[in-house]
């Protein structure tokens, strides 16, 4: 298979899988690789499965003079690295117990049983170093299909973990085509509660990879109706992203996952503030989404800005990235169609302009007299202001004016 023959032909694969085979065990490409390759796609990362144990992979790649990091070890897997390429080697595995959240498990000897504990059938094949492709649940008639099922019954599945109820979606949002799976939607809307009991940041790291997905919005819409989307954040909004999607699709954008959430669940400061907690976000995430929702209070009912002067208001206060997210949300609220016109201009400046930088220090105003203290920074104030209103010059002579001004308003009071 033509898709498969690329992926074999890295020679950083051939090589470790020569290392490996000393150990007398079979290894195979398993999981994603194999999926994406199918598909066309460049895979992100390969992993690797063989019955071999965790000690017997460890000396056989030392042996052959590779790095090895064995985080995960006690789970069965190791990080081989060949010419700066990381590689995951996995023990093939058997469940013991699950608990929705984690699962114990023994090492296995068996591919086809270490495949049928895996999630979806898009993700339980396998390809020999030789090139032949194992399929023991009908994965590849799946992905022929765009088709995302559970392996055997969907309930026994999430059961075994939650957070599979999130990649059922984020799998069908990413390479679905067609109807939802209506025994995969049926048993994830039946353990929605369960939900609540998964740890914050697996939640919101699937999440946002679900939004950033080709189909997320129809997805996400899906997951609003059915109540999945009320049990991890009590709010959603799929009109308010489906346009925040048309918007980007129309600039020629890449989806933007923290755009798209603000979208989705963002109205107001609070919600913001909500959705950090309830995801575990960044300090930048957070930080991306409340401004969005400042923006959005703060110029609810106005329009499009349509002059140079407030698109550099704008760009002064949030910055590019503020900006830009302010304006894709606004436009999405004003009911614009995607490729307005008016719109389009006022994100065409945007990315094409430097934002404004005040060009004064305290030191400029100190050197004219001013103490240090409140005088000081309301100076500075009053400043920027004149500065604002003046348009942002940057023109020396002016800059010297308005300093000028002020020094001698605020020494006479």
């Amino acid at each position: 298979m033509k898709e498969l023959d690329a992926l074999l032909r890295d020679p950083r694969l051939a090589r470790l899988f020569s290392a490996l085979a000393v150990t007398g065990c079979e290894t195979r490409i398993v999981g994603g690789a194999v999926r994406d390759a199918l598909l066309g796609m460049t895979p992100q990362e390969v992993d690797l499965a063989t019955p071999a144990h965790p000690e017997e992979v460890m000396s056989a790649a030392r042996r052959a003079g590779f790095k090895v990091a064995p985080i995960g070890v006690h789970h069965g897997t190791v990080t081989i690295v060949v010419d700066g390429e990381p590689y995951e080697v996995t023990t093939l595995r058997e469940d013991v117990e699950t608990y929705g959240r984690a699962a114990k498990v023994r090492f296995g000897a068996d591919f086809e049983q270490d495949a049928l504990r895996r999630d979806f059938t898009v993700n339980a094949l396998s390809l020999t170093p030789d090139g032949v492709l194992h399929d023991y649940a009908g994965g590849r008639e799946d992905l022929a299909a765009r088709r995302i099922r559970f392996i055997g019954d969907p309930a026994t599945r999430i059961a075994e973990d939650y957070l599979r109820i999130l990649r059922f979606f984020r799998f069908h949002a990413a390479i679905g085509q067609g109807s939802i799976d209506r025994e995969g939607l049926h048993a994830a809307v039946l353990a929605r509660g369960k939900l609540t009991i998964l740890s914050r940041e697996r939640v919101g790291a699937e999440l946002l990879k679900l939004l950033a997905a080709r189909g997320a919005p129809a997805t996400l819409r899906i997951m609003c109706e059915t109540g999945i989307l009320e049990a991890l954040l009590g709010l959603g909004l799929p009109g308010r992203l489906e346009r925040v999607a048309a918007i980007e699709a129309a600039r020629e954008k890449a989806p933007d996952a923290v755009l798209r959430l603000g979208a989705l669940a963002v109205l107001i400061s609070e919600d913001a503030e909500r959705v950090r907690v309830s995801l575990r976000l960044s300090n930048a995430e957070h930080a991306r989404l409340t401004r969005m929702a400042r923006l959005c209070e703060e110029r609810h009912g106005l329009g499009v800005p349509r002059t140079r002067q407030e698109l550099l208001e704008l760009m002064f206060h949030e910055g590019r990235r503020g900006a830009l997210d302010g304006l894709a949300l606004l436009q999405a609220e004003s009911g614009a169609g995607g490729d307005d016109s008016s719109w389009r201009a006022a994100f065409d400046f945007v990315e094409a302009s430097e934002p404004p930088v005040f060009p004064v220090k305290a030191a400029d105003l100190m050197h004219r007299g001013f103490p240090p203290g409140r005088k000081l920074g309301a100076a500075l104030k009053q400043l920027q202001d004149d500065w604002i209103r003046a348009g942002f010059p940057d023109d020396p002579l002016k800059i010297a004016e308005l300093i000028e001004m002020e020094t001698r308003r605020g020494l006479e009071e």
